[in-house]
């Protein structure tokens, strides 16, 4: 759910702590790229999926959110993270579909939906309006509605 909705990468989910999501505020600090902190939107059926998986992890010391399933528990790595949805999408019949693809499905869907280049920068945390291009270009017409018409063009 953190990959698909908010588009974190495979290391930003593997990062969440306990005291990261803010329920009252509906947020969730994440500790993004270059560690640099970030807060999204905690949409409700993410934040239920996370209360969820909380309280089937049960009571560790570990103060991340992800942890291996196997003894010795400990943080979950971004390669686990990997793992878990190249497992999950295996099992569904998915073959070859990667964490960071799900960062490009969201992008992909966000243009579809009608979401500007700009937009879709923000949601995904770009710093460059090309990464964002990049991730979004997977259907050239709808990217072409999106684009905004050059200023003073007709």
């Amino acid at each position: 759910m953190l990959l698909a909705r908010l588009g974190l990468r495979a290391v930003e989910v593997s990062r969440i702590e306990l005291d990261d999501p803010r329920w009252r505020a509906g947020e969730i600090e994440v500790d993004g790229k270059g560690h640099e902190c970030d807060r999204l939107p905690l949409p409700s059926d993410v934040g239920e999926a996370l209360v969820d998986h909380l309280r089937l992890r049960g009571r560790s010391a570990h103060r991340r959110v992800f942890l291996t399933v196997r003894a010795p528990t400990r943080p979950i790595e971004s390669s686990g993270v990997r793992s878990v949805v190249r497992d999950a999408c295996r099992r569904a019949g998915l073959e070859g579909v990667a964490a960071h693809r799900l960062r490009h499905a969201l992008a992909s869907d966000l243009l579809r939906e009608g979401a500007s280049l700009i937009d879709i920068g923000q949601v995904l945390r770009h710093k460059h309006l090309e990464s964002t291009a990049i991730y979004a270009k997977v259907d050239l017409a709808l990217l072409r509605q999106a684009a905004q018409p050059w200023p003073g063009s007709a």
